[in-house]
């Protein structure tokens, strides 16, 4: 019998974070192997909780969340993401323009697909988190990157951004705090945004989803505020900030004048409606998620557990022979880079394996967000400080056997 051929669409979508380099690591462990696991943000696996209160919302509804919900999610949850977004200075958002969904995830999607004709494109930060190249591809988009250089502190320079624009651009997505570099984009830089996305009528989409992890001060800067009255979709969720990922609930708010976006925020509506609705039950955490004090900021201001971590791998890269480093600013991820003037030939995708392989710790190497011909490596600052530093120590070791490998030989006489 003939096999069954999946979709073209997916030829070109790439998700390394859940790629061939965790496939090995599963087989590793059914083998006996401790694998140390740096490649996921999923705070629930390193021990980190939920807040008990989000708990106990959920538990005192257990009984009402037994019927399908209204599409756009619930009424008191919607209400307070509303207060949020106005409290920020987001313009027009009102209940009817928020949308809850299982997870930041499928909003992405809905978000995209509600927006995109085949051959659209769409400006995406390079390097990106992989679903919005996979969401764009997926929906007969065209994903264009524009650059978050190392030397640049991570930050994408604005003339680059309108260099690539077409008569196709549709959409400039922006990754703030951004995951995998942890950069956090000050105000000036989003007003140059904002005013590019207004001279071409682009719809901006802010994933925010680390909006609240911050570090050493830095500012967060919300882009529906600058944006004003141009129509921008901003992203959030329970996931990180409230370290609450497998209860699958995100959500987007549309911002601006009305005029211009009724019709797509129709379209978004007839999207969410076809799923029927997002998870009723882990709904019922948003409102005192978003209404309790801050349970964040004891674990990144100094002495908490991310910000230790932070600061580990700061420390490792310092003390390497072969590592630098823009630190971070914010959200769970750390980015350095192999330098160059101590190891001229380096591959990622073989570094990571060969990391793997030899010291049992797994990354996810930088082309997997991408970036082309990357010497990157994405970390996540979730494990314990004492197991990076164990880490940093593993990853020198590789990369001195591979210096040694290719350090030329002495000339015999």
């Amino acid at each position: 019998m003939a096999s069954i051929k999946p979709s073209a669409h997916l030829a070109d979508v790439r998700y390394e974070i859940r790629g061939a380099l965790t496939r090995r690591s599963r087989e590793l462990e059914a083998a006996g192997l401790p694998i140390i696991k740096l490649n996921i943000g999923n705070p629930g696996r390193y021990g980190f909780e939920t807040p008990t209160h989000l708990r106990e919302a959920i538990a005192r509804h257990l009984h009402d969340s037994e019927a399908y919900g209204h599409e756009q999610g619930l009424e008191e949850a919607r209400e307070a993401i509303v207060a949020q977004q106005r409290h920020r200075g987001a313009q027009g958002v009102e209940m009817e323009r928020v949308f809850i969904g299982n997870g930041v995830s499928e909003l992405i999607d809905l978000s995209l697909r509600a927006l995109l004709q085949p051959g659209d494109e769409v400006l995406l930060p390079s390097p990106d988190y992989p679903l919005w190249s996979a969401a764009t591809i997926l929906n007969d988009g065209k994903p264009r990157y524009y650059r978050c250089l190392a030397e640049h502190g991570h930050l994408p320079d604005p003339d680059e951004i309108e260099s690539l624009i077409t008569p196709r651009t549709r959409a400039l997505v922006l990754i703030n705090p951004n995951n995998p570099t942890g950069a956090v984009y000050p105000k000036a830089l989003l007003e140059r945004i904002v005013a590019i996305a207004a001279r071409h009528r682009l719809l901006l989409l802010s994933d925010e989803i680390y909006d609240e992890i911050l570090y050493d001060g830095t500012p967060f800067q919300p882009l529906a505020a600058v944006a004003g009255e141009l129509p921008c979709v901003s992203f959030g969720g329970l996931s990180k900030v409230h370290r609450a990922c497998g209860y699958r609930v995100g959500w987007m708010s549309l911002s601006g004048a009305h005029a211009r976006t009724a019709d797509y925020r129709d379209a978004l509506q007839l999207l969410a409606a076809l799923r029927l609705c997002a998870n009723v039950t882990a709904q019922w955490a948003v409102r005192p998620a978003l209404q309790s004090a801050p349970t964040i900021n004891e674990l990144t201001s100094p002495g908490g557990r991310l910000h230790e971590a932070r600061k580990a791998v700061l420390d490792g890269v310092a003390a390497s022979q072969f590592l630098d480093i823009v630190a971070p600013s914010g959200a769970l991820y750390a980015f350095p880079r192999v330098r160059a003037d101590r190891l001229a030939e380096f591959d990622d995708n073989a570094f990571a394996l060969r990391l793997l392989e030899e010291e049992s710790v797994l990354v996810v190497p930088g082309s997997s967000f991408n970036v082309p011909h990357s010497r990157h490596l994405r970390l996540t600052l979730l494990p314990p400080p004492e197991q990076i530093r164990e880490v940093f120590a593993r990853i020198e070791r590789v990369l001195a056997g591979m210096a040694a490998a290719h350090k030329p030989r002495a000339a015999v006489a």
